[in-house]
């Protein structure tokens, strides 16, 4: 997506569109081989107006508009602060409950995340710089609370039959944000852009979504929060390694309180299993 944005190959809201297209797609036919090819329920539709507007519409067009100004780094770290807003939501929604290992691991990620995040580190000054660092803490926000509804929706549909169909909201959205403000701007075709673009139609935007969606459903929305913070550590690691982006002291101390809550997490997922094979 960085790349995508710094070469200006595409504009931002085009190529939030150009993904949604290309997963709407190919979602409508592996749902029809799947044999879950089917309109959503009226139960239903609420689920796939959210996921489509917020998630696969909004979330995505913002989080492009704001690589324009972000280091892909820091954007990774910033888009996954979710946890923050996830943990309140998730025990006054859902009483979900939060063990001391749980809570010791939260601390350790988002001590991690505030590490990395550091905002003496960027400049105050440039007006694009804050705009973009704010719009990724609102897109977290938004998918925080897109969480809660996804755990808290009594699915009559599949994520895999539900999936098309939130592609074709998102895409509805995108199509007039693209018209309006990028109409006069060219894709710039290349090897380079074909690559992003099969990159993140098909994989970071399909596959990936689905997956993101089908995991929320199934656990609790707190394990799925902070298991997300492993996005960022990658988020880091492959922008110092592809983009040359420096890996600061901050970073690495963030890296390390991140993988720690991560490491956290698993142990007090994996004591009650123990404890239940020893009984």
């Amino acid at each position: 997506m960085k790349i995508a944005m710094q070469d200006q190959l595409i504009a931002p809201f085009t190529f939030a569109l150009a993904r949604v297209l290309m997963s709407m797609l190919l979602m409508f036919l592996v749902a029809a081989i799947a044999g879950q090819l089917r309109f959503p329920s009226r139960h239903d539709w609420p689920l796939v107006l959210s996921i489509g507007l917020i998630q696969m519409g909004t979330f995505m067009a913002l989080v492009n508009y704001a690589l324009q100004f972000v280091p892909a780094g820091r954007s990774a770290i910033l888009t996954y602060t979710t946890p923050i807003w996830v943990v309140p939501m998730a025990i006054v929604v859902f009483g979900e409950k939060v063990g001391r290992k749980k809570w010791f691991g939260f601390s350790l990620g988002v001590l991690g995340i505030l590490v990395m995040f550091n905002p003496m580190s960027f400049d105050w000054s440039d007006p694009g710089v804050v705009k973009g660092n704010g719009i990724l803490l609102g897109t977290a926000f938004l998918w925080a609370v897109l969480m809660i509804h996804i755990r808290g929706h009594e699915w009559q549909g599949t994520p895999l039959s539900l999936a098309p169909w939130q592609f074709l909201v998102a895409s509805v959205v995108l199509l007039p944000l693209a018209y309006a403000f990028e109409s006069d701007r060219q894709i710039i075709w290349s090897e380079t852009t074909f690559w992003v673009l099969v990159y993140n139609g098909p994989l970071a935007t399909a596959f990936c979504f689905w997956a993101m969606i089908t995991v929320t459903r199934a656990l609790p929305a707190i394990n799925t929060s902070l298991g997300m913070l492993g996005v960022p550590v990658m988020g880091v690691v492959c922008a110092a390694l592809v983009l040359d982006e420096p890996l600061s002291l901050e970073n690495l101390a963030g890296l390390v309180l991140i993988c720690g809550g991560l490491a956290a997490l698993t142990l007090a997922d994996a004591a009650p299993k123990i404890e239940d094979q020893e009984a």
